[in-house]
């Protein structure tokens, strides 16, 4: 019942907690590899937050069910070490601070209208 309710348009959580466990799991990737000769940052791919933006602004649960976030190699930023490694560990640390304060801002959103409708359902808060 919860992933049928997760999949309405007013619990677009879903699909941004989603995206930002796989954020998660690019910058784990990029701070296990910070001495890694050569290694490329990972990172969702830039398109994919922008056709993220617009179709949540554009309210169609079928779209934002569609997209598929990716993990690409960041070939923008550039590489400032001799190893050609382009990692940067406290923006990466910066970045893992950020994506953890979202993700627990969108657990805390959807937990709190599961217990919303809890309460609707049975009338007690506890």
């Amino acid at each position: 019942m919860a992933q049928g309710m997760l999949g309405n348009p007013t619990w677009k959580v879903k699909k941004m907690m989603d995206v930002a466990a796989l954020r998660h799991a690019a910058i784990a990737s990029n701070i296990a590899n910070v001495s890694t000769p050569g290694y490329k940052r990972v990172d969702l791919g830039r398109s994919f937050e922008q056709e993220l933006i617009k179709t949540i602004d554009g309210r169609d649960a079928a779209k934002i069910s569609a997209l598929d976030p990716s993990v690409e190699v960041d070939s923008l930023t550039p590489s400032t070490r001799a190893d050609g490694n382009n990692v940067q560990l406290d923006s990466e640390l910066l970045k893992l601070t950020t994506n953890t304060t979202n993700f627990d801002a969108l657990t805390q959103f959807a937990s709190g209208s599961l217990k919303q409708l809890r309460v609707a359902i049975t009338g007690r808060t506890a």
